[in-house]
């Protein structure tokens, strides 16, 4: 398992997350103190189903502002919580 600072983690994260893709683990350390681990995803414990990537968008439920969204808006905003 290969050491990287939090900062030099920050600076290269795709090039790290490329190493643990790859299969390599990567102990996250702060001030020379381990602080967590990235490990690869087991991908048996992952199911994606057979609809996965498919999505249909729909409209969301209650009535529109017909474009008296400025109102609105107004009106939530004015609520004292």
């Amino acid at each position: 398992m290969v050491a990287v600072s939090i900062q030099d983690l920050k600076s290269r994260l795709s090039a790290w997350i490329a190493r643990v893709r790859d299969g390599e683990s990567v102990l996250i350390t702060s001030h020379n103190r381990p602080v967590a681990r990235l490990e690869p995803v087991d991908r048996s414990d992952v199911h994606a189903g057979a609809r996965v990537g498919h999505a249909d968008l729909a409209r969301g439920p209650g009535p529109t502002t017909r474009g008296r969204y400025r109102a609105a808006l107004s009106d939530d905003r004015s609520v004292d919580r």
